[in-house]
């Protein structure tokens, strides 16, 4: 079971640390995301958002794979590749998986101008090594589905 935590920061520069943290924690195993987003909100008002896993893009490249192995089969390896990269790109960009888009951008609504947010979708943790990284970077928790109990655990842990 995946559960969704999203964590507030006063800059982008944190969030974005998080991030490269987030990804230093899945090389040690002690991580495992099925997707995270960035947005922030600049000072004068506007929202951006950066997300880490890109339907779009690996359905172009899964496209092109298989797109290039049926066009080896009938000679045409180049034709093959290039409408299986464009149907898998346009099947990558149909497929909303992860974090729902319109849920970032509704947190990231309520950012203040300066502010970003971490969204991270997580299959699996070591939770108490996770909360120590994180603490230095005086997250947060905006929103999570966790149970209230581990929730509020979660809270008094990063505020230590």
């Amino acid at each position: 079971m995946t559960d969704l935590v999203v964590l507030g920061f006063s800059d982008k520069d944190k969030a974005e640390a998080v991030m490269r943290l987030s990804q230093e924690l899945s090389k040690q195993e002690l991580l495992d995301l099925a997707d995270a987003a960035l947005a922030w909100r600049t000072q004068d008002g506007k929202i951006h958002v950066r997300q880490s896993f890109n339907p779009t893009a690996t359905g172009a490249a899964g496209g092109a794979l298989w797109g290039t192995l049926f066009g080896l089969l009938f000679l045409m390896p180049v034709f093959g590749a290039a409408v299986g990269a464009a149907t898998g790109a346009v099947a990558g960009k149909l497929t909303d998986v992860g974090i729902n888009d319109a849920f970032i951008k509704e947190i990231a609504g309520t950012l203040e101008p300066g502010r970003a947010a971490v969204f991270a979708l997580v299959r699996r943790s070591t939770p108490d090594r996770v909360r120590d990284a994180l603490r230095p970077f005086g997250p947060t928790v905006l929103r999570t589905s966790l149970t209230k109990d581990r929730e509020e655990e979660l809270v008094a842990a990063l505020q230590r």
